[in-house]
């Protein structure tokens, strides 16, 4: 008996212990990803266009490129206008994305984006995108949604094509809360 209950309490004490290392985990895992850009997050993001000044390099292109898509089962369209569009480092870029609710109810939307190779992501400013917020459509709203973004002209020369992911996410229970 006394076997059993020290194997419970050191299983109750593991439980614990493993719980608090997820739970710690959360904001280590934020400022993972904005340091290394994982999953398109980082700090480059900015705020107004005016706040960007870089000297545009008209001799350097870089193909950007957008992949689009849904979460299994979320009832949108969702899709780029332009698949791919090459940009000079140092100009501001507007690319624009449609958006779909198909469902005959109001959903909320959250796009996650993703880029490759990762390290473009400190060079890659956002000044604008859907991704920042929560989207509420409602059921069969169309929509137009702008990304605005320029590219340091100080992205490594290797680095030629980026690629840009975004998938939407239902976030309506999530909204709702």
């Amino acid at each position: 008996m006394k076997k059993h209950a020290k194997t419970v309490s050191l299983l109750g004490v593991a439980t614990v212990a493993m719980f608090g290392f997820g739970f710690a985990l959360v904001p280590l895992y934020e400022v993972l990803c904005n340091i290394t850009g994982l999953n398109g997050r980082s700090d480059s993001i900015v705020t107004a266009a005016d706040e960007i000044d870089y000297q545009l390099d008209p001799d350097r292109l870089v193909t950007v490129q957008f992949l689009t898509d849904v979460n299994s089962g979320m009832p949108w369209d969702f899709s780029a206008r332009q698949t791919s569009i090459q940009v000079n480092p140092g100009k501001l870029n507007t690319v624009v994305f449609d958006a779909t609710n198909r469902s005959g109810q109001d959903m909320v939307g959250q796009a996650v984006p993703s880029m490759r190779p990762s390290e473009a992501a400190g060079y890659l400013r956002k000044t604008e995108c859907f991704c920042f917020t929560q989207q509420p459509f409602e059921a069969g709203e169309q929509r137009q949604m702008p990304m605005r973004f320029v590219i340091d002209p100080e992205l490594p020369a290797r680095v030629d094509t980026i690629s840009l992911s975004y998938t939407f996410f239902d976030a309506t229970s999530i909204a709702a809360n």
